[in-house]
């Protein structure tokens, strides 16, 4: 798919850190987490996917823009190219974090990838994070027919269809320190159940406990 993540790299120290996941650094104070780069590397996937499905998609009103971005920086499509670069395999994590299945969780996979992709900004800057960005998600990707509403849309349009009004959301839990918080939200459609989800904002966490809901209550 794409040559290895340290070949993007000339500063071998940035990769290391966007490895590093916040339970190895509690057992190695030491080192930084990959959380700043997290949040760099969010902005900067924003800001490459719009712009790419911008060009792609020239007479695309906004919404559906917004929607198409929203299926490609998902937790579980960037847990996928996290899979496909190997990232689990290179992550340093905790005793603890690891018998947890830490190597398989999408979040963190998620999360890790944007650390990557922050680290190489710093690393090469923006050039570098367009041309890495377009070996990962290539334009056939982008511009495929796929289903690209996101799961909160895809569960109110089918909640609302049936007559079973809107999915209310309600945080049940909110954990970890205030720079790492883990956000659990519950979601419920009328007569119909249940779903819990989880993630580092409460948004991401209403995002999987929709998809959980669409698993479950209307499975395909």
């Amino acid at each position: 798919m794409t040559k290895p993540i340290d070949d993007y790299f000339s500063r071998p120290d940035l990769l290391r850190e966007a490895l590093t996941h916040r339970s190895y650094c509690n057992e190695h104070p030491q080192l930084s987490s990959n959380e700043r780069l997290e949040f760099l590397g969010d902005s900067v996937l924003s800001l490459i996917i719009s712009d790419r499905l911008f060009r792609l998609f020239p007479s695309l009103p906004e919404g559906e823009l917004t929607s198409r971005r929203s299926a490609h920086v998902q937790t579980a499509s960037l847990a996928a190219k996290s899979l496909l670069l190997s990232l689990n395999e290179r992550l340093l994590l905790s005793h603890g974090e690891e018998e947890s299945g830490g190597r398989a969780n999408p979040s963190l996979l998620a999360n890790t990838f944007e650390a990557v992709l922050g680290a190489l900004f710093l690393d090469s800057g923006l050039p570098a994070c367009y041309d890495f960005l377009a070996v990962v998600f290539t334009d056939g990707e982008l511009t495929s027919q796929t289903e690209t509403k996101d799961p909160k849309s895809l569960l109110q349009e089918k909640a609302q269809a049936l007559g079973l009004g809107t999915p209310v959301y309600t945080t049940t839990s909110v954990s970890g320190p205030d720079h790492a918080r883990v956000f659990t939200v519950s979601v419920s459609v009328h007569r119909h159940g249940q779903a819990t989800g989880s993630g580092t904002s409460k948004q991401r966490a209403e995002t999987e406990a929709a998809r959980a809901a669409l698993a479950k209550i209307f499975p395909e």
